[in-house]
């Protein structure tokens, strides 16, 4: 209302359709229904009102052009010199759970797609205003420039005026590949998530330009999704501006403890270069968090860290003793800033929770030379009673416990990964990581040297099988008595018999978590 009222103050004519005229009344405005200018009335519900010749005959014509001025008077059409359109909300609409199909249709916008293509196109004379955004800048130079905009100004507002409708075009084409069968009227819509989608469309917003991508001889940005999700769209609330590894690592560690539910167990992750060096459950998040610490306290200098539960000013207090980059968390207490904020350099970033919003995009992109690759985010999960025992003694309810944990950080670990973690007073801590090695037992061997705690005791969680007997007995030699892997090498035979034969307790998950990238 704000808006127009200033395009009001200066003198400009408002005409709108059914909702926005009824609403711009109430507010005191002025204001002519789209039906007055075009001597006919809206019909269809709605679905024809801007779809006619004045009001298209009103934006295209140019004005310099004889012909076209001639052809306006001719035809009694009056020149539409600013277009404001908000699209109908299409895919707010569609990802409501259990939306009808009809509804899925309805929510597509005709008219206000065409008149944002026709405005922009004739950008020349006519400038078009698709976001509420610049709603304040364009008042400011109305009143600046007498009512007038600059050519730039209208050039700029094309370009996203048809970066808007390309988007609106593409989150349509791809929801409807979606929906397998037309549904009935009222009838909810079903979607096949099965299936991957014909064409990849990509539209991505900028958000902010970066210093330099992974190193300073790269240029990088980061672009948005507009759902207000993820790490992407996390707010900061203080410190530095955020760097491309920031952001990277900030992924990694909030998609770790994200594996563990916050109303259960509070959940720290230290990450060093997409890795963790430390990953722990408590109580508390100040007891998370030095369990964390615990586990490599030299490699988690200048790291990374990820929380799934508020911080309040006990854990504040604690981790503020470390020199960090980044923290992300689903929120920060009051005093929990307070705390932080000697720290002027330490980035602090809140990030939306709810739904599956949290968890990062249930599909995802890699791109290689020539094209992309895409795969569903691994949310693989594997209940207890999915666990298949191989070895002759099973593991204790301890040791299960523990497995489960290591497991669920394993997954987060560069392949070829191996995790030792041990489980006591009733939550998870690593003990060492193993990660990204050419060789499984190498793996294990730097896992074993990275330990700054107690080996003996351990259990070990290994992203892919063992495809020999030296992997575990690497394993077993560094002091873990279960293990678990995902079995399905030719040679599990000669494994298990290892295992047997070193007293190792080892299960299945049927299952494994390479992670390239």
């Amino acid at each position: 209302m704000e808006f127009a009222g200033a395009l009001a103050g200066h003198g400009i004519d408002l005409v709108s359709t059914g909702g926005t005229a009824r609403a711009l009344r109430e507010a005191g405005l002025q204001v002519r229904d789209i039906s007055e200018l075009t001597g006919f009335p809206e019909m269809l519900d709605g679905r024809v009102k801007t779809l006619h010749p004045k009001v298209h005959g009103g934006i295209l014509h140019m004005r310099g052009n004889a012909e076209h001025m001639a052809a306006i008077r001719e035809h009694e059409i009056e020149p539409i010199d600013m277009v404001v359109v908000n699209l109908y909300a299409f895919e707010k609409t569609a990802n409501k759970a259990g939306v009808a199909f009809s509804d899925v249709i309805e929510n597509i916008d005709i008219g206000g797609p065409s008149m944002v293509r026709s405005a922009a196109k004739n950008f020349e004379d006519v400038a078009i205003v698709t976001s509420v955004a610049d709603y304040g800048a364009i008042a400011e130079e109305l009143t600046a420039n007498g009512g007038a905009l600059g050519r730039a100004t209208r050039w700029r507002l094309a370009k996203a005026a048809f970066a808007v409708t390309a988007a609106y075009d593409a989150g349509i084409a791809t929801t409807l590949e979606s929906i397998r069968e037309p549904a009935a009227h009222g009838e909810a819509a079903v979607f096949d998530v099965e299936v991957m989608p014909p064409a990849i469309r990509v539209i991505e917003k900028l958000e902010t330009v970066l210093r330099y991508g992974e190193n300073p001889h790269q240029r990088a940005a980061l672009y948005v999704d507009g759902s207000g999700r993820g790490v992407a769209s996390g707010k900061q609330l203080q410190g530095k501006e955020l760097s491309y590894n920031n952001i990277v690592d900030l992924d990694a560690c909030w998609e770790l403890v994200s594996e563990f539910d916050a109303a259960q167990d509070a959940a720290v992750a230290i990450i060093k270069h997409t890795n963790p060096c430390g990953a722990a459950t408590g109580g508390t998040v100040v007891e998370a968090y030095r369990r964390a610490l615990e586990a490599d306290p030299v490699s988690a200098f200048g790291g990374v860290i990820g929380i799934n539960r508020e911080v309040d000013g006990e854990g504040a207090e604690e981790i503020a003793k470390l020199f960090v980059e980044a923290i992300v968390a689903p929120s920060f207490t009051a005093e929990a800033v307070a705390r932080f904020g000697a720290k002027r350099n330490l980035r602090l970033v809140e990030i939306a929770t709810g739904g599956d919003g949290s968890r990062g995009p249930a599909r995802m992109l890699k791109q290689v030379s020539g094209g992309f690759l895409m795969q569903d985010a691994d949310r693989g999960q594997i209940a207890e009673g999915e666990l298949k025992v191989v070895t002759k003694r099973a593991p204790t309810a301890e040791e299960m416990r523990a497995l489960k944990f290591a497991w669920s950080v394993c997954k987060h670990v560069k392949s070829n990964a191996i995790v030792y973690a041990r489980f006591d007073g009733g939550h998870g801590q690593t003990v060492g990581v193993g990660a990204g090695q050419m060789s499984r037992v190498d793996a294990a061997r730097f896992g074993a040297m990275k330990a700054v705690l107690p080996l003996k005791g351990t259990v070990a969680a290994s992203d892919a099988y063992f495809p020999f007997a030296d992997g575990l007995e690497t394993v077993a030699e560094a002091g873990a008595t279960a293990v678990i892997q995902p079995g399905g090498s030719v040679r599990d035979a000669e494994v298990i018999e290892a295992a047997d034969r070193l007293g190792i307790a080892m299960v299945f998950t049927g299952i494994r978590h390479f992670r390239h990238g």
